[in-house]
């Protein structure tokens, strides 16, 4: 007696279903399914989502042969898919060809992408972003490396845009400024190792964390009343400190903490606080911490600060002291200095805190 032909369940499966399964796996392991037959051959090519990363190549792979495997499946993406394309990834560790990512992202931009993320590449030169990239109007989430962005003329803002991050990109202040202002929907932006950036202006409305680690010469944060989380660490433009003159105010706190009323968790590291060592610049700062304009301004919200890199000035101790005294439902300070020696618990402990429930721990670097 002959066995029962047993049905193939998962090749009759809808191609929704079939899809939400596939994205799930890595790339190299759905390619695989090609194997299986000829109706399987080239399903692969049409998911909604693709992440190319080094896991699918050999480790051992030179950097124009890993393009060239790169190159071949995005072809066969290109030749096969129907459908929209959601998601792209491609970290991929190489030297990339600008002009096949010209060709991917005109391509994508017709898919109707939501994530598009460019990032780890060996850059000897930026790649200069193409204009239609600045035309879609469903992108939700954002991450671009080693690029230059310029805004074309005809740009209107990224109105589904939640999630922002730039990375070794060389944009001019007005204009990350501007895209900043022109996505009402952003709640994330995280800026790293951004090029010619000299005032960095950060307002809109609906931003709930902010990370920035970059060279900049001086901060605002305006209009950004639902920010939760920030972490801030300045570096020096040139490796130098910004000196402080009668045009530019003592210090950039007021300009921060004037608009973090919902502020969860703050870390400040590196020169941000740092306003030089004469009298001149100490003591208008040393005022305005003390100020008694500042007695009924609080930090409801904030339960974690870490502080990276203090020296041990006067004006770093009058912010400390601000922020015991301002944060009613903190719960732990980490205080991090430069040098052998720690900042004594002894001297946070007798100062005024709002906090019952707070631990303190002080750290060298």
């Amino acid at each position: 007696m002959e066995k029962p032909v047993k049905s193939d369940r998962i090749s009759n499966l809808p191609w929704d279903v079939l899809n939400s399964i596939l994205v799930h796996l890595p790339l190299r392991d759905v390619a695989r399914t090609s194997l299986l037959s000829r109706k399987w051959r080239y399903k692969w090519t049409s998911l909604s989502q693709f992440v190319i990363d080094d896991k699918c190549f050999p480790y051992s792979l030179p950097d124009k042969t890993r393009w060239g495997e790169i190159r071949r499946i995005f072809h066969l993406v290109q030749s096969n898919h129907n459908g929209p394309i959601e998601k792209f990834k491609l970290a991929a560790y190489c030297y990339p060809d600008h002009s096949d990512l010209n060709e991917w992202i005109n391509y994508l931009t017709v898919k109707g992408i939501k994530e598009l993320i460019l990032q780890d590449f060996s850059f000897i030169r930026r790649f200069k972003l193409p204009s239609c990239l600045f035309s879609c109007p469903r992108l939700i989430c954002l991450e671009l490396h080693g690029c230059i962005l310029k805004l074309p003329p005809t740009f209107r803002g990224f109105n589904c845009l939640k999630s922002l991050q730039l990375a070794q990109v060389s944009i001019i202040s007005e204009t990350l400024e501007y895209l900043i202002t022109s996505c009402p929907a952003l709640e994330r932006l995280t800026l790293l190792n951004i090029d010619h950036l000299a005032i960095l202006r950060i307002r809109n409305q609906n931003l709930k964390y902010l990370k920035i680690d970059s060279e900049f010469e001086d901060i605002f944060l305006q209009s950004s009343p639902l920010l939760a989380s920030v972490d801030i660490r300045m570096i020096p433009v040139d490796g130098r400190s910004m000196p402080w003159s009668e045009e530019r105010d003592p210090s950039n706190l007021i300009r921060v903490l004037g608009c973090l009323y919902g502020i969860k968790k703050l870390t400040l590291s590196s020169y941000f606080i740092k306003v030089g060592h004469s009298n001149e610049v100490i003591r208008p700062v040393v005022d305005f911490l003390k100020d008694q304009c500042l007695y009924n301004f609080f930090f409801s919200q904030l339960k974690v600060v870490r502080i990276r890199g203090l020296c041990g000035t006067r004006p770093e101790l009058e912010f400390l002291k601000l922020i015991l005294a301002h944060s009613p439902v903190l719960e732990a300070l980490t205080v991090v200095k430069y040098g052998s020696e720690r900042v004594p618990e002894s001297l946070l402990l007798h100062v005024e805190r709002a906090s019952e429930k707070l631990k303190i721990t002080s750290l060298s670097l």
